[in-house]
């Protein structure tokens, strides 16, 4: 943690660029991904890749590989966290654009304080908690409404819902990790869920008929730097950066990324997707991200204990694409 080990200060900054940036631009690769190859199927050669390289890396570096229960836990996580998510996120892109996605996913803290709340007894409604719900709330509907004139178009509704029950779902996977046999090494755990998340992936693509008239060989090179991006630098460095930080900075300055990606998402969005930043994606922004501010710092005022329970489990879980609900949380990350 901070003040552990001095530490080059250009290290520590660079490693929050990547975070910061890297993370953030994924949604944009994501959405240049999905207009030639599939979703579900450009997700799972995604997660392939990257938890084949990964799981390979530590084998390399002498960590022993999980146990058959250590496997079966991983699947039953890469369902919902996979599958679940990362499917949804990558399948709704090819209805929303990038940063909208991007926001949309920052109300993962949302829908885990209302499963703490609700389901799991770990965390207390109090007056401030319940307001920021409800702004998250509000945002959401700013953002996908279709009655009120902001003076830009709603959201794809189809898109909207995938991209809720994406949230839903990685809140979900938290809670079930909680419970399940994961790997002590937090890299090879990830490296597990990624090799198999991405199998299921490419199974519920074949199940899907994705693979029908798909041809590699016609996918254009932009397409193809966007895939290999996601792997090297989403999926990998990414990652690595994260994970380095963990050990030498505070978690409430890691966690801010949960507050940037989706800025950066929506600015490079705007300027090299070509898509529209309007008073509508300017109000719903603001909302979601002040109830993740007041969501993320609350628990550790209000609820310490299950704080800290939420953050041992999510460090079981990787950072992608999606913006994660918790200062500690190591699942992605897509980090979405």
């Amino acid at each position: 943690m901070e003040g552990s080990l001095p530490v080059a200060k250009w290290k520590t900054l660079a490693a929050f660029a990547v975070i910061y940036l890297v993370w953030g631009s994924t949604f944009l690769a994501i959405r240049i991904g999905v207009r030639e190859v599939p979703p579900f199927l450009l997700a799972g050669m995604r997660f392939v890749a990257a938890g084949i390289l990964l799981y390979a890396w530590m084998r390399v570096k002498g960590t022993p590989s999980p146990t058959l229960r250590e496997w079966g836990a991983a699947t039953v996580v890469a369902v919902p966290i996979f599958v679940g998510d990362y499917g949804l996120v990558f399948w709704a892109e090819s209805r929303v654009p990038s940063g909208i996605t991007a926001v949309m996913m920052a109300t993962i803290p949302v829908f885990m304080a209302l499963s703490e709340i609700l389901f799991l007894g770990t965390q207390r409604l109090t007056a401030r908690l319940g307001l920021a719900l409800a702004v998250g709330i509000f945002g959401v509907g700013v953002l996908v409404s279709h009655s009120a004139s902001f003076g830009d178009a709603p959201i794809d509704p189809w898109g909207a819902f995938a991209l809720i029950i994406a949230a839903v779902s990685w809140a979900i996977g938290s809670a079930v990790t909680r419970r399940l046999p994961l790997p002590a090494s937090k890299a090879m755990s990830s490296g597990a869920q990624m090799l198999v998340g991405g199998v299921l992936l490419t199974l519920f693509a074949l199940v899907l008929g994705e693979f029908r008239g798909f041809r590699m060989q016609a996918v254009s090179a932009g397409a193809s730097i966007a895939l290999a991006y996601l792997i090297g630098a989403g999926s990998i460095l990414a990652f690595t950066a994260y994970v380095w930080l963990i050990h030498h900075q505070s978690p409430t300055k890691v966690g801010t990324y949960a507050y940037v990606n989706p800025v950066v998402a929506v600015v490079l969005g705007y300027f090299l997707g070509g898509e529209t930043v309007g008073l509508r994606t300017i109000c719903g922004t603001g909302l979601v991200l002040v109830s993740v501010v007041v969501i993320t710092t609350a628990k550790k005022s209000d609820s310490r204990s299950s704080m800290a329970k939420q953050n041992e489990a999510q460090n079981d879980l990787f950072v992608n694409n999606s913006v994660p609900g918790s200062e500690e949380d190591v699942c992605g990350v897509e980090a979405e």
